[in-house]
């Protein structure tokens, strides 16, 4: 093993395309490919996989495109809850944290969990607690807020009152970020972040901060980051089910990927996808939605991504900030 990949994704619950204009459009895909060249640049320089994850992922959840960090959801009460996780396919090490207020990179937290050895997961007030006292940037909620997630919050408040909470659009609900990764020394890992789904009950924690649902890897085996409705993803082990599926039943990449959002999930009438990457630096991004924020890079180099079926290839500036 010679090469190394990464693919990132930034939910698969995107607008329709009229629901933001060009120029918004391009801002997202810009900060997709600043990404990816975060994540790119470790791996190029020979870092490792973690590394690699937790950098791209970062960038994700300071922009305020994505549903994670900046810009994450806004539960019942108005009030932001972040989850994050973060694995080391070598080692199987994994961290993470749920319900958090006040953590400005939550999935930097998730790492820190990870480093720190003594748990895998931390929850609410105590995970912000825990960020804190590891010198963690800290916020008030008001820097999670955006305008277009108290629009979605007030959307999705309007479809419960009317019950019509099943026609709701994808981007109306849920989103979020991760990223997989191989390294030149052939290990892989996954990350991802999310805000959750608009209007979740006060509380609730999803799939991405649960080892094995959202966030998987394994050396020799597979990464796997997802994005949908995560009590689904949960339920039915997804990461892990995918890592199983090669490990025992010899399936591709591809293959074990499609069959699990294709096959296992869209029956449930939820918006899934994800992106895996595979041992041999094989990488799989399927999605049952009418989009997915995701990208790439390919063996030559070049930067791809893509919110819909168009792909654009992204052209780092000198300064990518």
């Amino acid at each position: 093993m010679t090469g190394f990949a990464l693919a990132i994704h930034g939910g698969c619950g995107v607008m329709a395309k009229l629901d933001l204009s060009e120029a918004e459009w391009q801002a997202a895909r810009n900060d997709l490919g600043r990404a990816l060249v975060a994540g790119h640049s470790v791996l190029a320089a020979g870092g490792r996989a973690l590394d690699a994850v937790q950098a791209a992922v970062m960038v994700m959840e300071d922009s305020p495109h994505f549903n994670a960090g900046h810009g994450a959801a806004l539960n019942e009460n108005g009030v932001h809850e972040l989850d994050a996780s973060i694995m080391d396919g070598e080692t199987l090490a994994a961290g993470a944290v749920c319900a958090a207020q006040h953590i400005r990179n939550p999935v930097a937290a998730a790492r820190a969990v990870l480093d720190h050895g003594d748990a895998v997961l931390l929850a609410g007030a105590a995970a912000d607690r825990f960020a804190a006292r590891m010198g963690l940037p800290t916020e008030p909620q008001e820097y999670f807020t955006t305008e277009r997630r108290k629009q979605a919050l007030a959307a999705m408040k309007a479809h419960f009152a009317a019950g019509t909470e099943a026609g709701a659009k994808e981007a109306e609900k849920h989103g979020t970020v991760g990223a997989v990764a191989l390294d030149l020394h052939g290990h892989l890992a996954a990350a991802t972040s999310t805000g959750g789904y608009n209007n979740k009950p006060d509380g609730r924690v999803g799939d991405s901060p649960v080892i094995g649902a959202g966030t998987y890897a394994r050396d020799g085996v597979c990464a796997v980051s997802g994005t949908g409705k995560g009590e689904y993803f949960i339920r039915h082990v997804v990461g892990h089910e995918i890592a199983a599926r090669m490990a025992y039943l010899g399936e591709d990449l591809s293959a074990a990927a499609g069959r699990v959002v294709m096959e296992d999930l869209k029956p449930h009438n939820i918006g899934a996808g994800l992106v895996a990457v595979a041992a041999n630096g094989d990488i799989a991004a399927p999605y049952n939605t009418d989009g997915m924020f995701r990208g790439w890079v390919t063996a030559d180099g070049r930067f791809h991504v893509a919110s819909h079926a168009e792909v654009f290839e992204y052209v780092p500036k000198d300064d990518p900030a």
